[in-house]
């Protein structure tokens, strides 16, 4: 009888074939082969000196794209999931209130995550495609008195590039941390860390910076490092605990680093290769690339006769847009025409829009003109070939 009873998979002796696509969905975003280059370079030790000083640059440009000075800025092991626990995990305790502005599905996952540790969460509603004024978030603050409150920047489920000016100063004044989701929208869209209050920022590798899922730059201010490490009981993720983070990633001033868990490497290598890119384009120029080109796209679409989900102009988020699905069309045949015809990646909704919208991501290298006008043929020609429901 044999020792391995289960026989080897076939699949397993096939070579792996992966297909190339235009991914114009709300991420991942294509890799530019300069940065896919940049992955493939040898595997070191995780707590190599080389590591440590590629490290130090992924920190600093995470400053620089986040326009902060804050000392304890680092990259999570993990997508923007792990960063938005990493936040909530950190940044309160049992019992603790939590506010969470909802204007898509990652107020009502940050919601979540807050509950499962025991917080207390009370939440704060923006219409479908919309947001949330000054005045109604300073209200449910002085109502709720949380120790946190989130809000997403770019929310990527609804189209909606959320307002920030004045928030940072409405929750100090109540005695809050606030955290901002960037996901969607950083090196998109403006955003300044520090002039604008933001007591923990976070985004993912995936989006403008073209690089591989499994990374996600964070941040915490002197303001919320102050709260964090002075917890009464420890985060409820060993994993995630913010003391540990800290010290593998050079920023708690100790002389040495200490074994935490085992980096991704080849991620860092990506990640801090898309860093430079964004470095090299510069930050004010992305801003104003991605701005041009989703006014350029927004203007052709509803000149096709199509709507934008997000009626507001300055609330639209200029990588990831949202349109309302063609009336008398299923919005799955069309995504799936588009790709199965142009080899082109849109999406559906996502939680509230689910069935609502279709979602072009434009995002980093894929934010150009002529990619705009690849997304409107192929949209023009779903249109002309699915089926219109005549009922």
């Amino acid at each position: 009888m044999s020792s391995v009873p289960v026989p080897p998979p076939k699949c397993l002796l096939k070579p792996l074939v992966v297909p190339f696509r235009h991914m114009f969905g709300p991420g991942p975003s294509n890799v530019p082969p300069r940065i896919l280059q940049a992955g493939a370079n040898p595997v070191i030790g995780h707590m190599h000196p080389e590591i440590f000083e590629i490290m130090d640059d992924i920190k600093s440009g995470i400053q620089y794209m986040f326009q902060t000075q804050n000392r304890v800025t680092l990259a999570v092991s993990g997508t923007g999931h792990t960063a938005m626990e990493c936040a909530i995990f950190n940044a309160v305790e049992p019992g603790e209130g939590v506010l969470t502005a909802v204007n898509g599905i990652w107020g009502e996952r940050a919601a979540d995550m807050a509950e499962r540790i025991g917080a207390r969460v009370n939440t704060i509603v923006a219409p479908p495609g919309g947001f949330l004024t000054n005045e109604e978030i300073e209200r449910a603050l002085a109502k709720h008195r949380p120790a946190l409150f989130f809000l997403a920047h770019g929310e990527s489920s609804t189209g909606v590039l959320h307002p920030l000016d004045g928030i940072g100063q409405l929750c100090h004044k109540y005695n809050c941390l606030f955290l901002v989701d960037s996901v969607a929208s950083m090196g998109g869209a403006p955003l300044h860390m520090d002039q604008q209050g933001i007591d923990i920022l976070y985004t993912g590798s995936q989006k403008v910076l073209n690089a591989p899922p499994g990374t996600a730059p964070i941040s915490f201010s002197e303001r919320a490092c102050q709260k964090i490490f002075n917890r009464r009981t420890k985060p409820v993720s060993f994993f995630l605990d913010l003391n540990w983070l800290s010290n593998y990633w050079g920023c708690d001033g100790k002389p040495s680093r200490v074994y935490h868990h085992t980096g991704p490497v080849t991620a860092f290598y990506s990640l801090r290769e898309s860093l430079a890119v964004l470095v090299e384009e510069g930050l004010e120029k992305s801003w104003e690339r991605h701005k041009e080109v989703a006014e350029y796209f927004h203007t052709s679409l509803e000149s096709m006769g199509l709507h934008l989900f997000v009626k507001e102009k300055k609330a639209r988020l200029p990588t990831v847009t949202t349109i309302v699905a063609p009336t008398g069309y299923d919005w799955k045949e069309i995504t799936s025409y588009i790709m199965k015809t142009h080899n082109l990646e849109i999406s559906g909704g996502l939680g509230p829009s689910v069935g609502l919208v279709l979602r072009v991501g434009l995002m980093g290298c894929n934010s150009s003109k002529a990619h705009v006008d690849m997304v409107l043929a192929a949209l023009k020609d779903a249109l002309k070939h699915c089926h219109e429901n005549k009922l």
